[in-house]
């Protein structure tokens, strides 16, 4: 693998094309060190919006992916709801997270805030249902990904056997680098972990045409994802809600990146 490219860097934000008149997208980052590639929800370059990186500290990688109850008792709302109050008196017209597993905030931060929150990719669940038999969920942790995440995310019991859920291998270099908050990624090997498990759910269930991306730092590997098993990936970045309090003035834009 000493071939293989390595990004050592976190991308520093881009130059916004947009007047900061508009407001722009918060994005409540939890406290890591791992490289965020383009793609990446907390690579500022990955939005066509203007976007704010804020890093709630003492929050890592492992204080997300966990069981549901672990992480209500790590506390995580009080800090997050903090950072979504202090984003929204800035002037953010929308706020969203770096983890998807921050789902099962949504409620509770929605209810704090007065601007759209979305906290996770997994809400883009209960809108997919309604037109798909089944949808496929890649993760990075499919051990903790349970039903109460779902429910928070607005699944209906009645459709959670509906969800299809893959996660990548637990000893791969993806999961690693992003949970073991490592300051480097081998990107091509990521790119093999996580089209190696959407490959596996492909093989699952053929008939899946539709995949949710919960871990944010996937988007990178979408497009390899669809051309080797022809889903079609959603994260955030194709989160209509979360971008529409901007769809007025970059409209043109976001219709290349809104399905």
């Amino acid at each position: 693998m000493e071939d293989a490219p390595r990004i050592n860097a976190i991308a520093a934000p881009a130059p916004s094309v947009f007047p900061l008149r508009l407001g722009f997208l918060g994005v409540l980052t939890l406290d890591t060190r791992f490289p965020r590639p383009l793609g990446d929800i907390g690579n500022p370059a990955s939005f066509p919006v203007p976007t704010l990186t804020r890093v709630v500290r003492g929050a890592g990688p492992r204080d997300a992916v966990q069981s549901a109850d672990d992480q209500r008792a790590a506390g995580l709302f009080e800090p997050f709801c903090a950072a979504t109050r202090q984003l929204e008196a800035e002037g953010a017209a929308a706020i969203t997270t770096s983890c998807g597993f921050l789902v099962l905030l949504q409620q509770r931060l929605q209810a704090a805030a007065r601007v759209p929150v979305v906290t996770s990719s997994l809400t883009l669940l209960p809108g997919l249902l309604e037109a798909q038999r089944r949808v496929g969920v890649l993760t990075i942790s499919a051990r903790h990904l349970s039903e109460a995440y779902l429910e928070a995310a607005g699944v209906p019991a009645s459709r959670m056997a509906d969800v299809l859920v893959e996660g990548v291998d637990a000893d791969s270099p993806f999961v690693q680098s992003i949970l073991g908050n490592e300051a480097s990624l081998d990107f091509e090997a990521a790119e093999r972990d996580v089209v190696k498990a959407a490959r596996r759910l492909a093989a699952r269930a053929p008939d899946l045409t539709e995949l949710v991306l919960e871990c944010t730092n996937m988007p990178p590997y979408a497009a390899a994802i669809q051309r080797a098993t022809g889903l079609r990936c959603w994260s955030l970045l194709q989160c209509a809600g979360l971008l529409a309090p901007f769809a007025g003035s970059t409209s043109g834009v976001l219709a290349g990146a809104v399905h």
